[in-house]
């Protein structure tokens, strides 16, 4: 019998993440190369879950240049088959946060993964959502639609997640303008559902790399920056005390932080982060004022990995100190079973 990792159903998986992810890089880097020869190429950053014991991945990263102010393609494939009495067998992710220089092209972020359970139970994670400091409506019309047709029968649902999903309540705005999300989805049908979660985050790509192009080489104001900042500023926000990937990313394990926060810009508004410490519940205040205090004391200040190192323990402490503030967290119409048993397991349940 095989093991969790080597399941058929695992390994094609893998095909498919590995795939979008090479597929996600050329498009990138040929956008970025096309308004500007000579951005440099993504580099290949290797990874290790409990030194290989337990699988790992590969992050493409760029940044800091003309076209990327932060892009962060990441693959990872983990594996728990030396544990039988652990409830996951095997996840491969793909997940993807872009943030370009210019403030007028936007954001994005990508999820697609599939997640085996010992039990025998499977799913996939099918997310993509579009996010601009500066939101321009034939933009958001265009990436909604592709979506929508990638996906006619699961669009409505999809939306109405992620628009839950992404709902910010202390600032009373989504984090971006369209936001597709399936949980836990799994029809029976594995060669579908596969077929689905492929076409959709491929189609995201493609209408993404289109929009990057055309915005790339947009003028730029002093307005604009700001706006962008501003923006960042919300991003890195959402993620730090909404996300339930990212945070139970850092709370399972310390190997990879870097790249579990390649998701936030270079530099935001540590004052205007500050400003929401009062908008949070009581609980959430702490992590707040935490999360302002890893960041340099500078304006703007920079996001650099020593300071995600920072941010990240900043997450790891709050929610141990204060475990019942994880039901506070983003969620759609499903909670992930390993989510929702790792939430129980940090309460003491």
């Amino acid at each position: 019998m095989s093991t969790p990792s080597q399941h058929p159903q695992v390994l094609a998986a893998r095909n498919v993440v590995e795939s979008l992810q090479q597929r996600f890089v050329t498009v990138l880097t040929q956008a970025a190369r096309g308004r500007f020869p000579d951005a440099p190429s993504f580099e290949p950053r290797p990874w290790l879950r409990d030194d290989g014991r337990h699988g790992g991945g590969t992050r493409y990263q760029t940044g800091s240049n003309k076209a990327f102010d932060r892009a962060s393609v990441n693959v990872s494939v983990v594996h728990y088959d030396d544990q039988p009495d652990r409830k996951l067998g095997a996840a491969v992710a793909l997940s993807s946060i872009v943030h370009p220089r210019p403030p007028r092209a936007p954001s994005i972020h990508l999820h697609v993964s599939h997640t085996s359970l010992k039990e025998g139970r499977a799913y996939w994670r099918v997310m993509a959502d579009l996010n601009p400091s500066l939101p321009l409506e034939p933009d958001t019309a265009r990436f909604r639609e592709a979506l929508a047709q990638s996906a006619p029968a699961q669009a409505e649902a999809a939306f109405a997640q992620g628009d839950r999903y992404f709902w910010i309540d202390a600032l009373q705005r989504h984090r971006g303008v369209v936001h597709f999300y399936l949980e836990a989805f799994d029809t029976g049908d594995f060669e579908a559902d596969r077929a689905l979660a492929e076409r959709v985050i491929g189609t995201a790509i493609d209408t993404y790399g289109s929009l990057l192009k055309q915005h790339l080489g947009d003028p730029v104001t002093e307005a604009d920056r700001a706006a962008q900042l501003a923006y960042h500023t919300v991003y890195l926000f959402q993620v730090l005390t909404l996300d339930r990937g990212t945070t139970s990313g850092l709370m399972v394990h310390g190997d990879n932080d870097v790249g579990i926060l390649g998701s936030l810009p270079s530099h935001v508004d540590p004052a205007q982060l500050a400003s929401y410490a009062d908008r949070v519940p009581d609980v959430q205040r702490p992590l707040v004022e935490g999360l302002v205090a890893a960041l340099p004391s500078e304006h703007p200040a920079s996001v650099t990995d020593a300071v995600k190192l920072a941010l990240a323990k900043t997450v790891r402490d709050h929610y141990r100190a204060h475990p019942e503030a994880l039901r506070l967290q983003a969620a759609g119409n499903v909670l992930p079973p390993t989510v929702a048993n790792h939430a129980r397991s940090e309460r003491g349940e």
